[in-house]
């Protein structure tokens, strides 16, 4: 178990959702099984679960695709979840294709010391520009509580495409 938690999301073009509001009776056959769904559910207003509220932003669920020419934006975040200070820590983002490793990070690479429930992060930019698999290779380190050094490494993968493929026959 690490001392501190990574976690990376892909910023892509807000998507919105709509609530999806079905009801029925207690005394239907369902009972308040679709009523305690509504409650449940994250796009519902408290107590008023029946009330269609508008649209909401969604996060994005993967990392999805990516076509070849777009800039490819991810937010990197490295949260210290420990009761104690964690000293050196230090985020390195590479980018992995078929032919080449693209290193990616832009802050300052000295390492910093993280107060408890304190967060270091980075917004990563970069211009696509090959087809294929792409891997995004987060590596986190840092001095563990026995004064040696820790570290690990976080892939996410995704597919570069074409964005237009135009075929003639003459």
């Amino acid at each position: 178990e690490h001392l501190v938690a990574l976690k990376v999301m892909r910023l892509t073009k807000p998507a919105l959702i709509s609530p999806k509001i079905v009801t029925c009776d207690f005394k239907d056959l369902p009972g308040n099984i679709l009523n305690n769904f509504l409650k449940e559910d994250a796009t519902s207003v408290v107590h008023m679960e029946t009330l269609a509220a508008g649209q909401f932003l969604l996060l994005p669920q993967s990392f999805g695709n990516i076509y070849l020419g777009e800039t490819f934006s991810c937010y990197v975040c490295v949260h210290n979840e420990t009761n104690q200070p964690v000293q050196s820590v230090s985020i390195k983002a590479d980018l992995q294709t078929s032919s080449q490793r693209i290193p990616l990070t832009t802050q300052n690479q000295s390492p910093i010391m993280l107060d408890v429930d304190e967060t270091l992060s980075d917004v990563i930019h970069h211009e696509v520009k090959d087809l294929g698999t792409h891997i995004l290779v987060c590596e986190v380190t840092y001095m563990s509580n026995y004064n040696t050094l820790a570290s690990f490494r976080k892939f996410f993968k995704f597919e570069v495409m074409k964005p237009l493929d135009v075929k003639t026959k003459f």
